[in-house]
């Protein structure tokens, strides 16, 4: 018999295996489970793409926010990584990360921390307002790399690339600046996820590619070192030849998830997490089974259905390895604070039972691993994520 090892699952109390084999067995909370061969696999498909198109990749930790998973991509060469806050920015350098650029406008707020993170690692900051930028030139205390963010077409935020007056002030600021270093810029393509044909993806690519280097273009020959850093899963998912940009920044394609299956960044056999939720109750008359398993755990995130009905989730078979993919004729198809509700067929209703596991993909894997704040492998390991562990 192998000697027994602790695993601690949410909410963090001991259970004792006797195989890592029989994990399922031992999980007794809603799980986020984490598939670590797909999860490498995933990790080493965009590398090998970055590399092929000789661009350099800086990986997007939001979606995962841990230490250990952010091994798996320095194993792979990963040496410059990206973050959406400082306090992710600080875990991060933490673990001995230290070229490390925040992908949103910077909050002037929290200067105290900037010039914490810019004496230790190579700082990037983004900007969108001559105010952020003026703010930093006043309260630096080492130099940072600063990036433009430009509004390509999504529209969240962002400079326009055309304009002008806007931008010239903001670069003439940043040539006089002995601590802000004008790295290049950088544009998210958040509208691809909204997306199901992969030529509307190209486009966008595209488009996006071609305004962010009539931007460098402007300033080229002032800045010669001037980058053009572009970041999204499906672009960088669909599209095998990338030329025009520096670097890449995708983060969800480490998991994958429904809607990046939905968009067509992935097949169901690329997504490496899945929740792991207790029957708790069974409602014969209308053929739905009750899971401990809510927004709490999953947010809110929902994708159209073929008949135009929201889904919060598809069901999976789980097994000891893993899990098959989505069964057809079962669904997520409401979720409240704790409750999740799952409309079957009377086949697969009768199938479980109360106090079975049911194994559910994730609409949107980045924000159901911030709220669940660990992972748990299926060899029984716990993975930490920032959302768990407190401030750092």
């Amino acid at each position: 018999m192998m000697k027994a090892q602790v695993l601690y699952l949410p909410p963090f109390c001991p259970l004792y295996l006797l195989s890592p084999t029989t994990m399922l067995d031992h999980i007794t909370q809603t799980t986020l489970l984490l598939d670590e061969e797909k999860c490498r696999r995933n990790i080493n498909m965009m590398a090998e793409k970055a590399a092929r198109n000789n661009i350099r990749l800086r990986p997007h930790f939001k979606t995962h926010q841990s230490a250990q998973v952010g091994e798996w991509f320095r194993e792979q060469g990963t040496t410059g990584i990206t973050v959406s806050s400082l306090k992710m920015a600080r875990y991060f350098a933490s673990h001995g990360w230290t070229d490390i650029l925040v992908a949103i406008p910077v909050n002037i707020r929290d200067m105290a921390l900037v010039n914490e993170l810019a004496a230790k690692v190579q700082l990037h900051l983004v900007a969108v307002n001559i105010e952020t930028v003026k703010a930093l030139a006043e309260a630096l205390q080492h130099p940072v790399n600063l990036w433009l963010k430009i509004d390509t077409g999504y529209h969240r935020t962002g400079i326009l690339p055309h304009s002008h007056e806007q931008l010239d002030t903001i670069v003439a600021l940043l040539e006089q600046s002995e601590k802000l270093q004008f790295a290049g810029v950088l544009a998210h393509d958040g509208h691809t996820y909204k997306q199901t044909d992969a030529d509307a993806i190209r486009t966008i690519h595209h488009t996006t590619v071609f305004l962010l280097n009539l931007v460098r273009d402007r300033y080229k020959a002032r800045f010669q070192e001037l980058k053009v850093s572009i970041g999204d899963t499906p672009s960088c998912s669909i599209l095998q030849t990338i030329t025009g940009v520096d670097e890449i920044r995708p983060g969800n394609y480490v998991f994958y998830d429904l809607t990046q299956q939905h968009i067509g960044s992935c097949d169901f056999k690329q997504i490496a997490v899945c929740m792991a939720c207790p029957v708790i109750a069974k409602h014969p008359e209308r053929n739905e089974l009750i899971v401990h398993g809510g927004s709490v755990h999953f947010s809110k995130d929902s994708l159209a259905g073929a008949d135009g009905s929201l889904i919060f989730g598809r069901v999976v078979e789980l097994s000891e390895n893993g899990w098959s993919e989505p069964l057809e004729g079962i669904e997520v198809v409401s979720l409240s604070q704790e409750h999740g509700t799952i409309r079957a067929s009377k086949a697969l209703f009768d199938r479980y039972k109360i106090g079975d596991l049911m194994g559910i993909l994730p609409v949107h894997s980045c924000l159901t691993a911030d709220v669940m704040g660990s992972y748990t492998t299926m060899d029984g390991k716990r993975l930490e994520h920032l959302s768990g562990i407190g401030q750092v």
